[in-house]
């Protein structure tokens, strides 16, 4: 070969070596990089070209298909969408995905690795890829019996209900809320729809799952944290026994007494006195004895200043580590600094109603393949023992009082034992805003066990202010949700 021929050859032989080198830089070493890429058409095409599995409540789906013009082929529906948005989230052919639809897409998809031996089989048989299934915990009849409750009150809230003995969530609500399916799309009806939920155009921001990120002041439902941490640190060591608890009573380092919400007989009273008419100066006193890092300590065991991961993640919720008494005697009544969500406060009840073991929440009970063969399976973890049993049982014996005759009448349940209590929250600058309704509470089953345990929030910016309390306004929504559950398992 002469020498121009051979280099031809060899240029020629460089261009097919660096064509090989970029090809196999692209197949292996881009190849999750440009799969990734917003601006890859190509996979978002694919991504919809096959319908999604489907989200499971109670053994049926809350999820479909709709086939669509264009690129993409299918789009996701959803049955009572609105009802449901705070458990599923959306899937959009535009504006992505959020919550069980984000965090289990690949089996939602068909894409999960965990699917690699079906889709290889699939592949090689022609057959077209599929969707696995997302099966929940929920309760449908829970949901329903929680989101007609919002939605009758007609303001801003959220529900939230768990299984006590396994962390089981069985209802969470959010209310206003939103339909996925309006979003689900890429066309003009859909863009239209998704500036309409934006919170600059609308202020009751629908899509604020309120049940996992919204903190609020928890107001009286925190005075059962408060009495765990007296009992648990021994302070007291019945429910019965007389507080040092004087009236008035004056906050430490400052001239200001703390006030009761009414002439309540609250002046040395016991603590299952003090929690059935709600005493402040009992509470507020007996946090400010414990002090901020006794109150802190027992306030982390229930979950709070931690995010949870259900596992969709919820807001830390709040106590703080650095208050003087006076400080520390406001959080202890749930107010100050002190702030937690619906999910929180249900687990702090659940943890009462369980005889003192806290377990992790979560809302999927299992993954399965389009086939239904299970992939993973959820198994109840113990998250900790915020309190010994017989501290729960006395606390237990506290707010069931405090529904047979206290401030949480409107809990109770023909034939079935309630424990709850009340709370009031206030906030804004000075109090000036209309505070917030709570109430948290359990059922017991004829057995003794407790199915079910509930944290109601409203925030109603229109009610007269007097007329608001969590006895009145959160307390029949979470018996109507107790009763549900309880009329589901018979």
């Amino acid at each position: 070969m002469n020498k121009p021929l051979r280099r031809i050859a060899i240029f020629c032989g460089l261009l097919v070596l660096t064509l090989l080198v970029r090809d196999n830089w692209l197949q292996y070493v881009q190849a999750d990089e440009l799969k990734e890429d917003e601006h890859n058409r190509r996979v978002a095409i694919e991504r919809y070209a096959t319908p999604r599995g489907d989200i499971i409540v109670d053994g049926k789906a809350i999820t479909g298909h709709a086939t669509t013009e264009g690129d993409f082929k299918y789009k996701r529906t959803y049955k009572d969408g609105a009802m449901w948005a705070p458990v599923t989230g959306y899937v959009s052919q535009a504006y992505g995905a959020t919550q069980l639809e984000a965090i289990d897409d690949g089996i939602l998809t068909g894409n999960d690795d965990r699917l690699f031996f079906r889709n290889t089989l699939d592949m090689i048989t022609g057959r077209k890829r599929e969707g696995g299934n997302v099966v929940t915990t929920l309760n449908s009849a829970a949901q329903k019996a929680a989101y007609d409750g919002l939605k009758k009150q007609g303001a801003k809230g959220a529900v939230v209900a768990l299984e006590p003995s396994t962390g089981k969530i069985l209802s969470m609500a959010s209310y206003p809320s939103y339909d996925p399916t309006a979003i689900a799309g890429s066309n003009e009806a859909a863009g239209e729809a998704w500036n309409r939920l934006q919170k600059k155009n609308n202020p009751n921001d629908p899509m604020l799952n309120r049940a996992l990120r919204e903190v609020y002041p928890p107001g009286s439902t925190f005075k059962v944290l408060t009495a765990a941490a007296a009992l648990e640190h021994g302070r007291y060591d019945s429910a019965d026994e007389k507080t040092d608890s004087p009236l008035p009573w004056t906050m430490p380092g400052t001239t200001t007494e703390l006030p009761n919400e009414g002439d309540l007989p609250c002046e040395n009273a016991t603590l299952r006195e003090a929690l059935r008419v709600s005493c402040n100066t009992v509470f507020g006193k007996i946090g400010s004895d414990l002090g901020n890092d006794e109150m802190l300590e027992t306030a982390k065991k229930f979950g709070f200043t931690e995010e949870q991961f259900v596992p969709v993640r919820s807001s830390a919720s709040v106590f703080s580590d650095d208050m003087n008494p006076s400080q520390t005697a406001l959080s202890s009544i749930g107010q100050y600094n002190t702030a937690a969500t619906p999910l929180q406060m249900a687990m702090v009840t659940s943890a009462i109603a369980n005889n003192g073991k806290l377990m992790k929440p979560y809302m999927v009970d299992e993954l399965q393949a389009p086939n239904l063969d299970t992939i993973e399976k959820t198994e109840p973890e113990e998250m900790s023992e915020p309190l010994s049993a017989d501290n729960a049982q006395i606390l237990q014996s506290m707010m069931e009082t405090v529904v047979e005759d206290g401030t949480g009448t409107n809990a109770k349940i023909d034939g079935v034992t309630v424990g709850g209590k009340t709370g009031t929250a206030q906030h804004g600058v000075d109090n000036s805003e209309n505070p917030y309704a709570w109430f948290i509470s359990y059922a017991k089953g004829d057995d003794g066990s407790a199915p079910v345990a509930v944290a109601v929030v409203i925030e109603d910016e229109n009610a007269v202010r007097d007329d608001i309390s969590g006895g009145g306004l959160a307390a029949p929504i979470a018996r109507n949700v107790m009763e549900a559950v309880l009329d589901s398992r018979k």
